[in-house]
């Protein structure tokens, strides 16, 4: 045992950030969940009215700047000078940290891009969660190793067509039950996929609303079990963005 241990630890040493941009994309992952965890913490402390903390950003003319700018500028400004100069470390690091923080800050507005509105603190809100959620998971999948479809893997072209067509497939089933966390794992594991294919959909989905009949069994176990996940999905997602409010507030936040 001690034996598989540290044989296994020699692999992790050796192999874990090895391979080419591997690194990169460790930073700008990091500087993705660094940069989003500030800006939510800081929203939260102006949502407080806590008086020690700098609290909104606005023009002489009292224009209220949103950090979608910040990360906007952030990730032109670092993509720009890596494709141009293409610098070494740490200087290339450097600009991957950035590149990640300008992400983060993007991604913490998610729901304005999706609403063309201030949503933030509303249950619309909670979408720049689920998309923070959604791309760490996707970068760390790919960060170690894991892909939908593997490049070197061996096989007449049509049994490969056929596996990544099943794949597809599945994935559309688990999003049209309304399951796009369980869709985005399955596309890469795609196991994760077949249980949420299989089981069932959630309440209100698209696959809930054409074939569970009003009234039926399925329904009610539907919206028992959908009853259940989303007391705690909204209490996570509590815990990390914070709590809507009834009505939008558009100075709450940076």
């Amino acid at each position: 045992m001690l034996a598989l241990l540290a044989q296994l630890d020699i692999q992790v040493t050796q192999d874990f950030l090895g391979r080419p941009g591997q690194r990169a994309g460790f930073l700008v992952l990091a500087g993705l969940l660094g940069g989003f965890l500030f800006i939510r913490t800081s929203a939260r402390l102006i949502r407080m009215q806590v008086s020690w903390w700098p609290g909104n950003v606005e023009t002489s003319s009292g224009l209220h700047i949103h950090h979608l700018v910040w990360g906007i500028v952030t990730i032109m400004a670092s993509g720009f000078l890596m494709f141009s100069f293409q610098p070494e470390s740490p200087f290339a690091d450097a600009l991957a940290i950035a590149f990640g923080i300008g992400c983060g800050l993007t991604l913490d507005e998610f729901a304005l891009w999706l609403h063309l509105e201030d949503v933030y603190w509303t249950e619309e809100g909670r979408a720049s969660v689920d998309a923070v959620i959604i791309a760490v998971l996707i970068g760390g999948l790919l960060l170690v190793g894991v892909a939908p479809f593997d490049s070197d893997e061996h096989g007449s072209v049509g049994a490969i067509a056929l596996l990544i067509l099943v794949n597809v497939a599945v994935t559309l089933v688990v999003v049209s039950k309304g399951k796009l966390l369980t869709a985005v794992l399955g596309a890469f594991i795609p196991f994760i996929g077949l249980v949420g294919a299989i089981r069932i959909a959630k309440p209100g989905s698209r696959w809930a609303r054409r074939r569970y009949a009003e009234g039926s069994k399925k329904e009610r176990k539907a919206i028992e079990r959908g009853h259940r996940f989303s007391a705690m999905q909204n209490a996570f997602i509590n815990f990390v963005g914070g709590r809507p409010s009834d009505e939008t507030d558009s100075g709450s936040h940076p």
